[in-house]
């Protein structure tokens, strides 16, 4: 059994950052690390985040999970704004003030992301953020690749409405958006044939629906994501990394994850069967999950 011990925020560039952290119900030790979760494109945190850090906390972590600002609890304008500077900036943040935090070792701070945060949390440990561990569940690592597996037709499509926003953004006008998720032909970021559904798969799990989550983001997110390669950073990753990688992944090329997770000293790299969005549920999920938990008992342990 386990508790969220508060909902709390912290503030980063004066900005509030909506924060959950979960706790063990019957703490076994004083002094414990403290895991920094994050989302991926476009997600917020209510969306499966809980069910990782409920195991976590049951294994006697302090778990911090945080939504970007613009998104989600968050505070910030406009919404469903996807900026990478802001958010590497807020997890810089997050991890500061979860150091502040009763109970915890601040010396052993594990940064968890997935998807384009499994990006972030390479950037952060190859650039200078000290952290005692990374896991980068199924990771965006080269943004260049990420694009292309898009195909030129489907970026094509995108194009207009991400120069349309780009344009409102220069005049501060609202956004113009797109969905994060979408059938393949549609005009939605990630429109792979397992996209939505899976995505509708993780809100059932958490007794959500899909409809009641926000799934858009600002449109000038296409012209910039080709941009961010977190592989750049990865053999300065001097910290042991746990890399979680699918067979099929159409959204992050596992291709890419791999020569990333092969650059850095002290990577561990795991692969299992099934596409992108499988990781978050079952019947992957239990081995993911299981597999997070035996490097964090080797990389970060909960001494009594």
């Amino acid at each position: 059994m386990v508790s969220i011990l508060s909902e709390d925020a912290f503030s980063s560039h004066g900005i509030p950052c909506a924060a959950s952290v979960y706790r063990p119900s019957a703490p076994a030790a004083e002094n414990v690390p403290v895991i920094v979760m994050a989302h991926g494109f476009g997600c917020v945190r209510t969306l499966r985040l809980p069910a990782y850090a409920e195991r976590f906390a049951a294994a006697g972590y302090v778990v911090v999970v945080f939504d970007y600002r613009y998104f989600g609890d968050s505070a910030g304008r406009p919404r469903q704004l996807l900026d990478v500077a802001a958010q590497l900036d807020d997890w810089r943040a997050a991890i500061g003030w979860a150091r502040t935090l009763d109970g915890v070792d601040p010396q052993r701070i594990v940064g968890w992301g997935t998807s384009l945060a499994g990006g972030h949390v390479i950037t952060l440990a190859g650039t200078g953020t000290p952290l005692t561990a990374i896991i980068a569940q199924v990771p965006h690592v080269n943004g260049f690749a990420a694009v292309r597996a898009t195909g030129a037709q489907q970026a094509a499509r995108l194009l207009p409405a991400a120069l349309d926003d780009t344009w409102r953004a220069l005049l501060h006008r609202t956004p113009r958006y797109l969905d994060s998720v979408g059938a393949p032909g549609t005009c939605s970021i990630m429109a792979t044939p397992d996209a939505r559904p899976a995505l509708e798969r993780m809100a059932a799990a958490d007794g959500l629906a899909l409809d009641d989550l926000p799934i858009t983001v600002a449109a000038r997110i296409v012209l910039r994501i080709g941009l961010y390669s977190p592989i750049r950073h990865a053999a300065a990753v001097t910290c042991p990394a746990l890399i979680q990688v699918t067979s099929e992944d159409a959204v992050t090329p596992t291709t890419e994850t791999r020569k990333a997770a092969s650059r850095m000293p002290q990577a561990t790299l795991k692969s299992y069967p099934g596409h992108h969005f499988d990781v978050y549920v079952e019947p992957l999920f239990d081995t993911v999950v299981a597999d997070q938990l035996e490097f964090l008992r080797s990389v970060a342990p909960v001494t009594a």
